[in-house]
């Protein structure tokens, strides 16, 4: 059996894939392709109008994004900043989701991409779309009135997407989809995907679609009594928020053995850093790691060495260990019956079992599709507060007492208490040694990462939008409590993602080189081609000195700086 490898992408490869997206899959860290991707990119490919039935969450983007860059990336000259593509979707979010995977995936194509919706600046999008924009993914009513205003032409357009139809339909989109496509050449090739294959649905195929391939991917019977009867528990939040939710989570559930799923290798990987270096012991596991790495890591999980697992489904597969408290949805699996698998890890043998869920709002409708294929009640969940977590520890702190007391061998504590007692009430001493032990227990917690229930203004023109990522905070050493930040700086770092720059490479950079604790360090965020990082401003002219010295990642950076807040 051939051990996978990270550059191993034979999945996407097979299917007719030109080379320049397998590997830009790949580098993303797509290990094989889901169902409805494997079905739809042969038939896509090959030039058939198609109908596919595909719920959310099952990676139905890749599988019409991938053909249609396949498509335009074979006369790159041809219609050269003309609309080539057309991805109609029912809302705003779906169009920025949609055209940040196209994005990714044309990296290095010399393909553009524009998204158009309403509730953005019409003058923005059209100075985008005269730029030029071989892809176009909008919302029917904006692309509407582009199309009115004469700043969008569908005369070049060789094919059209409609994505999540059926809700594009209970929207009342019907009629402007109607004369969009009306707008489009006869010649053009067009796909049409939905949750179902109902009545109305055919209807619009029948309308705008020759002769389709229908491409239907059957759900998995589940057998009677396979799915335990655990705690199932989803917190809404939006994506640039799902790092310091799960920080929060760990800290009030404190699982004593949890699995946490992430879609892709890349994502795994970012991750595991981030727990790490926020104090978390997490080990990574996915299809990029040699087979004696995962022997290993695997040993040091099943040994209960190490606490978390941070996995791909891939990788997770065949996994059968008793002991896991928690199942943590990073991201949502690629279909309910997924999640089923994902969540039957936990609640082995009789133990109890809790499957934990970070859902964007727009995905609530993948839960309901959960709960119809369980028959059981996903619970909505509210993000543990401060005081929650306080009133945990102490609650933690009443069961060690208890057990400390059952266990015996206090006489020397014994002569302290009864020494204190001829000055104080015995429940006075008592209360401060609870309260001297949840104070160090205080200290020692790992330190918040940014939610989105955390007020924390910033004057700089960082993207607050949940579909740009997460900020994360920079490790705290586990012996001092967080500082009280006073007024910082905002470093700009000449290294990003593409350098494969993590949290923990700027705060080794900044700590080591500039001789300053790592705690006082503020906000990190990474993007693609530089970094944000918030200084104290007593500290920030020596890091900008020192950073200048030395080299990320084996790269020289140039350092720029503002204030913070």
């Amino acid at each position: 059996m051939k051990t996978p490898t990270a550059g191993d992408s034979s999945g996407f490869a097979s299917l007719g894939l030109a080379a320049p997206l397998v590997a830009a899959v790949s580098a993303l860290g797509y290990e094989e392709p889901t169902p409805i991707q494997r079905e739809a990119i042969p038939v896509l490919i090959a030039g058939h109008d198609m109908l596919g039935q595909a719920a959310t969450g099952t990676g139905k983007t890749a599988a019409f994004a991938l053909p249609l860059l396949n498509k335009l990336s074979e006369d790159l000259k041809t219609n050269r900043g003309k609309a080539r593509a057309l991805v109609l979707v029912p809302t705003r979010e779906l169009a920025m989701q949609v055209a940040e995977a196209l994005h990714k995936y044309a990296k290095g194509s010399n393909l553009n991409v524009v998204p158009v919706y309403g509730g953005a600046p019409m003058d923005h999008q059209i100075r985008a779309l005269r730029r030029g924009a071989e892809v176009v993914v909008g919302t029917p009513g904006r692309v509407l009135d582009h199309l009115r205003r004469q700043t969008l032409n569908l005369a070049s357009v060789e094919m059209v997407v409609l994505d999540e139809a059926d809700e594009m339909l209970d929207m009342g989109f019907s009629e402007d989809i109607d004369a969009i496509i009306a707008e489009t050449p006869d010649t053009r090739q067009t796909a049409l995907f939905a949750a179902t294959f109902a009545p109305r649905i055919l209807s619009i195929a029948g309308k705008h679609l020759k002769t389709p391939k229908k491409v239907q991917i059957a759900q998995e019977k589940r057998a009677p009594g396979k799915l335990p009867q655990i705690r199932q528990v989803a917190y809404i939040v939006g994506r640039g928020q799902k790092t310091g939710a799960l920080s929060r989570i760990l800290d009030f559930e404190s699982p004593k053995s949890a699995i946490i799923f992430c879609r892709t290798r890349l994502e795994v990987d970012e991750l595991t850093d981030t727990l790490n270096a926020h104090g978390y012991g997490a080990q990574a596991l996915h299809g990029g790691m040699m087979q004696k790495q995962r022997d290993r890591v695997m040993q040091l999980f099943r040994s209960e060495k190490a606490d978390i697992l941070v996995a791909t489904d891939v990788a997770a597969r065949g996994l059968d260990i008793d002991h896991v408290s928690h199942v943590i949805n990073y991201d949502l699996p690629t279909a309910p019956e997924v999640y089923v698998h994902r969540i039957g890890r936990t609640g082995r043998i009789g133990r109890d079992g809790v499957a934990i869920t970070l859902a964007a709002p727009r995905e609530q409708r993948f839960l309901q599709y959960v709960e119809r294929l369980t028959k059981q009640k996903v619970e909505i969940g509210k993000l543990p507060t401060e005081a929650d977590l306080r009133k945990r520890r102490l609650e933690a702190a009443k069961d060690a007492i208890r057990e400390r007391i059952t266990a015996g061998g206090l006489e020397d504590t014994r002569e302290l208490v009864e020494s204190l007692a001829q000055e104080f009430e015995m429940i006075d001493i008592a209360a401060a040694a609870v309260a001297m032990a949840n104070d160090s227990a205080d200290k020692t917690v790992v330190a918040d990462m940014p939610v989105a229930d955390e007020r924390q203004p910033r004057s700089y023109d960082a993207p607050q939008r949940d579909d740009r990522g997460s900020y994360d905070r920079a490790p705290r050493p586990a012996s001092r409590a967080p500082r009280d930040e006073g007024p910082m700086t905002l470093l700009r770092i000449s290294v990003g993602k593409e350098e494969s720059i993590r949290p923990a490479d700027l705060v080794g950079a900044i700590a080591g080189e500039a001789k300053i604790p790592s705690g006082v360090i503020g906000a990190i965020k990474i993007h693609d081609d530089y970094s944000l990082v918030e200084i104290p401003d007593e500290h920030a002219e020596r890091v900008i000195t020192a950073l200048k010295r030395t080299q990320i990642r084996g790269h020289k950076v140039t350092v720029q700086s503002k204030p913070a807040r």
